[in-house]
């Protein structure tokens, strides 16, 4: 069994559909699995569906305006850097309606909705292709695994917009009892899971740079600090995920490929800019392509 595993990474899903599309389409792979996390979970069932097209359209036009239904943040560009700030306004009409995080993000929900129909479900569900999609239970302290085959539409739909959902920035979802957010706060690269799914190969996209290459700007805000404490701690998440993912693959006679961004992409993968995304996604293609081009000539030699 193949698996094809999406990490989270913001805006950066951009560059993880365009290596997804080489694979699929120029390379001819098929996958058995497809899981993801955050801005993973958004790629994996219209690529199982191999619509990809249509979700490099999503991918490559989407703003802050489609993610955020109250934006907490405020982007000024000078001289072609991005400094992001606090809209204080959104943020304290937020508190004062009583919500626990400073945004909320209900348009990306009916984004989802929209671009996801219940046609494209019921074929998805109805294949053995299995489509999976990490929460955060943050009740529980557990990372759990939403399978397409254990839900209805809208219930499913509505795992793709949590797993998505970076706090406290973004919004927090009650469901059955308990609080949930962005899986990456547990599981950044799930290929542990696709393993003890029964994957013998994963192809792995993983959207950060296989070495540090970068010192983060110093903070400029109580959000930019933020963002940078959240940072660093879903990078030390995504290598132990790393690390635990090629322990059980060694165990398992289980083989791992990976996928990492050539170059820091961003700073800030909050940050919506559709000309950018276009950018990254071709990017991902070529690397892709660049990857296998690379490697066939190895085996050659």
């Amino acid at each position: 069994m193949r698996a094809l595993v999406i990490s989270g990474g913001g805006s950066k899903g951009a560059f993880a559909g365009g290596v997804a599309q080489y694979l699929i389409e120029n390379k001819r792979l098929n996958y058995d699995i497809f899981i993801g996390t955050s801005t993973g979970s958004l790629l994996v069932s219209h690529l199982a569906l191999n619509k990809i097209q249509e979700i490099k359209e999503v991918y490559t036009s989407v703003n802050q305006d489609s993610i955020f239904s109250i934006c907490p943040f405020t982007i000024k560009r000078k001289k072609g850097v991005e400094t992001v700030g606090i809209n204080h306004f959104s943020v304290l009409r937020n508190i004062m309606r009583g919500s626990k995080t400073f945004g909320e993000s209900y348009h990306l929900k009916e984004l989802i909705l929209k671009n996801f129909s219940e046609e494209d479900f019921n074929k998805l569900k109805s294949r053995s292709i299995d489509v999976v999609i990490t929460v955060a239970n943050l009740s529980i302290n557990q990372v759990e695994y939403k399978s397409i085959k254990d839900f209805e539409y809208e219930e499913f739909c509505e795992w793709i917009w949590i797993s998505c959902n970076y706090t406290p920035f973004m919004s927090l979802v009650k469901k059955n009892g308990c609080e949930y957010a962005d899986g990456g706060l547990g599981s950044m690269v799930p290929i542990e899971e696709a393993i003890k799914r029964g994957a013998t190969t994963v192809d792995a996209i993983i959207l950060q740079t296989e070495t540090t290459t970068f010192n983060r700007m110093p903070s400029l805000n109580s959000f930019s600090l933020l963002t940078n404490m959240f940072a660093f701690m879903l990078d030390r998440i995504e290598s132990q995920n790393i690390r635990i993912g090629k322990f059980v693959a060694t165990n398992q006679n289980a083989i791992i490929n990976f996928y990492y961004t050539p170059t820091v992409l961003t700073t800030n993968s909050l940050i919506f800019d559709k000309d950018k995304m276009n950018q990254w996604w071709q990017s991902g293609f070529n690397f892709a392509k660049f990857k296998d081009d690379e490697t066939s000539q190895l085996e050659t030699d």
